[in-house]
């Protein structure tokens, strides 16, 4: 069977039917994908029963994995995970889920914010591809916004008064926005603000996309409060209807996206019931911009 790509959004986003993931992609296939994340920048496949091995295998053919170190406040001894593959679940070591007191569950409701996938790394992510494994029966659907849309969207001056513009992103910066602050000395190291262009241009179609984040939280030459509201004037306007997507999970949904052009946040659910998501990161290459005047 032959891959078939249906887009499901005037702008973006491709379902795609005619691959069995838990079989290794001939070059062909790699490459048609790779393709198709050009152009779309999100993929649905349904029905993908896999587990985390094939997963990353999957995964694997469109670059290195993304060392996973320095993203989150869990202890590596309380990880559920052993498979490479990063927990965006409500569940703790013992499978059940998290205490809402829990420190673990209150750093992860930052995922509920616009953002993308490793920004405060100095190298960002690439692709990631999350995998449904049990869905919560009540919220949680994941929306994702088309950051080239909404820049090809902006008049000719605000493009010419961002285009060069560089910013900082923390994890200090988004979870703060939701008043968790209290953080211990390795942390604060950890989570040190990295810089990011504002606006990216993708290595093959030479696009240009708004490169936005809740991570992102102050902008490099503005006053903090200048700054931060240039940054949420962006993100109202990346986020209209217009530019977003609405995917409402299955049991067995793997969607993949590009987080060089695209931005997601996960809504509320039900956190008394269990939601298993598990994500496979694949690398960046490059950063974007040169990292000396953020130490």
């Amino acid at each position: 069977m032959t891959i078939a790509i249906r887009q499901l959004q005037k702008h973006f986003v491709g379902e795609v039917s005619g691959l069995d993931l838990r079989k290794p992609l001939t070059e062909t296939e790699a490459s048609e994908i790779e393709a198709a994340m050009d152009k779309y920048a999100v993929l649905v496949f349904h029905d993908q029963d896999i587990t985390d091995e094939q997963q990353m295998a999957f995964a694997l053919n469109f670059g290195q994995r993304e060392d996973a170190r320095g993203g989150t406040v869990t202890k590596a001894q309380d990880y559920r995970l052993q498979s490479g593959l990063n927990d965006v679940s409500n569940l703790g070591k013992d499978g059940r889920p998290l205490a809402k007191d829990s420190r673990t569950h209150l750093f992860n409701l930052g995922n509920c914010l616009w953002h993308s996938d490793s920004s405060f790394r100095p190298i960002p992510a690439k692709f990631s591809l999350l995998s449904a494994r049990v869905v919560n029966p009540k919220g949680g659907n994941t929306e994702f916004a088309n950051m080239r849309a909404a820049y090809d969207a902006l008049d000719d001056e605000t493009k010419a008064e961002i285009d060069d513009l560089v910013c900082e992103h923390s994890l200090m910066y988004s979870r703060g926005s939701l008043g968790f602050t209290e953080y211990t000395d390795e942390e604060k190291q950890m989570f040190k603000p990295v810089l990011q262009r504002l606006v990216r241009t993708h290595p093959v179609h030479r696009r240009k996309s708004l490169y936005l984040s809740s991570h992102a939280g102050k902008i490099v030459g503005m006053s903090v409060p200048e700054g931060r509201l240039l940054l949420r004037d962006l993100n109202e306007h990346a986020t209209q209807s217009e530019f977003v997507y609405i995917h409402k999970w299955k049991l067995h949904d793997l969607v993949m996206w590009d987080n060089r052009q695209t931005m997601h946040r996960v809504r509320r659910y039900d956190q008394s019931q269990p939601r298993d998501m598990r994500r496979a990161t694949v690398a960046g290459t490059e950063p974007t911009v040169q990292q000396q005047a953020a130490e």
